[in-house]
């Protein structure tokens, strides 16, 4: 199994990196990365965040493979729950954990209902990201556990963690155990560690820069003539993409 990497980001940037949504994060990301910011990081399906109204989330991912269907996992590992938590403690908040589910397409149970939830929250993690099911959902809300899934289920079946501190796929979207995650109601971006760094800095220089150049001149159109209108704006996005080339030094993407 793969070792876990330490936080290269303090639980203060984490805080403010929350104070944008996902997409912000994605426009700071797509300056800073030398990945192919048309496809990659981000989340390829449809997933769904059970709890919009708490705002984004922010942390590094703790990985776990799951098969609720399957009921000899319990037999084979019986002391698996136990090892598991140990991981999930082995590192500081916070944290979020990424399930994989091995029974997709089907799903049969969920690995995360009140009382998991209230573990995994005393142990620094603040929500989770699954390709499989939640239930008890009013229960998580009430521990504050934010929750992106599948779906809703009604039962855990035979839920035991078969393998954790690996590589998973979730959502066509792979996650490496220390990976900074920011995920809120329209998805998730999965940030490797040499993107991690100057990630809030291109974040807040991002926004900033769409509130002062294209935001501000579609806002400030009261009285303009259409033309006049159209010119600002186009005055605006060229200032915008001078201001963009001359902070990060490349093309606007």
């Amino acid at each position: 199994m793969e070792k876990t990497n330490q936080p290269l980001l303090s639980h203060a940037e984490l805080l403010e990196l929350k104070r944008w949504n996902t997409p912000t994060i994605y426009n700071g990301w797509e300056q800073i990365t030398k990945s192919d910011a048309g496809k990659d990081a981000f989340n390829l399906e449809e997933c769904k965040d059970f709890m919009p109204e708490t705002g984004p989330m922010a942390g590094y991912a703790m990985t776990v493979v799951v098969e609720p269907g399957n009921p000899e996992h319990r037999k084979q590992n019986p002391k698996a729950w136990s090892e598991y938590r140990k991981y999930i403690a082995s590192l500081s908040g916070p944290k979020i954990v990424v399930v994989q589910d091995l029974d997709k397409p089907r799903t049969l149970g969920s690995f995360w209902g009140e009382v998991n939830s209230s573990i995994h929250k005393a142990l620094g993690c603040t929500g989770t990201i699954t390709d499989g099911a939640i239930r008890d959902l009013d229960e998580m809300h009430n521990v504050g556990f934010k929750a992106i899934a599948k779906r809703l289920c009604v039962g855990h079946a035979y839920s035991h963690p078969v393998r954790w501190n690996c590589q998973v796929e979730v959502f066509g979207r792979t996650v490496k155990p220390g990976d900074l995650i920011h995920a809120d109601k329209h998805g998730f971006i999965v940030l490797p560690r040499e993107d991690q760094v100057q990630l809030l800095e291109a974040a807040r220089f991002m926004d900033s820069n769409e509130c002062r150049t294209m935001i501000a001149a579609a806002s400030n159109s009261s009285g303009l003539s259409t033309e006049e209108t159209l010119q600002a704006i186009d005055t605006a996005c060229d200032k915008f993409t001078m201001n963009t080339e001359a902070r990060f030094g490349r093309k606007e993407k």
